[in-house]
């Protein structure tokens, strides 16, 4: 499974700055997802609207990062 962090409120806000992006254009991940659910066993509740950093190991790239906005359903 790809590597799943929680952003800060101060993490989430220079993100969506430097991608010059609104928060609820990024794409979504459910507050249901198994990654979601484990998070929260390290964090305690997530709320929604997190965003969530997620890292995958990419051959060509050698890694690549996306980011999701945690939603209720």
């Amino acid at each position: 499974m790809p590597e799943h962090h929680l952003l800060t409120e101060e993490q989430a806000a220079e993100v969506l700055k430097e991608l010059q992006v609104e928060k609820d254009k990024l794409p979504k991940i459910r507050m249901d997802d198994p990654a979601v659910v484990y998070l929260e066993q390290i964090h305690g509740k997530i709320q929604e609207g997190s965003i969530i950093k997620i890292i995958r190991k990419s051959e060509t790239a050698g890694e690549f990062i996306a980011y999701r906005l945690v939603i209720n359903g």
